[in-house]
């Protein structure tokens, strides 16, 4: 099989590389050095620190699962992938995308017990829970996509062996294949919408009682530093969450868009998330700032 890049703007890959060799490299200094300073730092061995160190891996995994390879297609037109290597990349690719989502749903049901049941925070967000939820989002992410490839290696693919696409998205195979792809649309769609839906839905849920938390707090300054520690968190789910949303209104509204359009989306939610995510937790997060701050400072003594 062979990727084709982005169909329409094969003249410009090269230009359009650029910027995503930038955010490939952000995401790989930035999601690097997260996990650097959280197993340095002692003090960072909390719940949240380690839900922001899974969150951090499974960034590292996504962006690198799809980039190399697109940046070959861009710069040297290494367009083939195997069948073998294109189910792995796609089952990679589509298992971690859920796994974030579900460390986005403990990162706020860390933040609801931090804020709500804060004399409970150090009994119920124990250790043993942390790696209960890790495996439970593993655990979850594969059942849900381990039967895509058996499903993909059962057709007959007579539609050339070209992908209309930088990676291997599900999709995108479907395609090319021949036969009745309808149990692997309604499959693919009903994963979709069950993750998003029912993930977002938990989310959404978690800060309704946190911001009832908060507007009972008697002064304005505790108001203000209790939902401070929920700032990143929101970020975080914006960054995963907006592009998801943007490209789902797309295919809707904007069906006559050129192919290019969508692939686009395609990229920027698969590169957006780990680069703009240790941004967030590295400005907004003061232990995490100030463990950098004295990282320089020693230097320059």
């Amino acid at each position: 099989m062979a990727g084709k890049g982005i169909p329409g703007l094969e003249h410009l890959h090269v230009w359009i590389s650029i910027p995503f060799c930038f955010a490939y490299t952000v995401a790989l200094l930035g999601n690097c050095t997260l996990l650097f300073i959280i197993r340095a730092d002692a003090a960072l061995h909390e719940p949240m620190y380690l839900f922001l160190a899974m969150l951090a891996t499974i960034d590292l995994v996504l962006s690198s699962t799809a980039l190399p390879k697109m940046l070959a297609i861009f710069w040297f037109r290494d367009r083939e992938i195997s069948f073998f290597a294109c189910l792995v990349q796609m089952f990679f690719l589509h298992s971690f995308s859920i796994m974030e989502s579900a460390v986005l749903l403990a990162m706020a049901f860390d933040r609801y017990v931090a804020i709500c049941k804060p004399l409970h925070y150090t009994t119920v967000l124990t250790g043993s829970l942390i790696t209960k939820i890790g495996m439970a989002a593993v655990v979850r992410a594969v059942t849900l996509m381990t039967p895509l490839p058996f499903l993909l290696r059962h057709f007959h693919y007579c539609r050339g062996p070209v992908i209309a696409h930088c990676y291997c998205e599900h999709m995108a195979v479907v395609r090319l294949a021949c036969g009745d792809t309808s149990f692997n649309n309604i499959y693919g769609i009903a994963v979709a919408m069950f993750i998003v839906v029912l993930d977002l839905l938990f989310v959404i849920l978690s800060y309704v009682f946190i911001l009832q938390a908060v507007l009972q707090l008697a002064s304005q300054e505790s108001r203000y530093k209790a939902f401070g520690t929920c700032v990143s968190h929101i970020g975080a789910i914006l960054s995963t969450y907006t592009p998801v949303v943007i490209s789902s209104v797309m295919h809707r509204v904007a069906r006559r868009a050129a192919p290019h359009v969508h692939i686009l989306l395609a990229i920027f939610y698969l590169l957006f998330p780990p680069m703009i995510n240790p941004i967030i937790y590295g400005v907004k997060t003061k232990q995490i700032r100030d463990y950098m701050l004295s990282l320089f400072q020693r230097k320059n003594m």
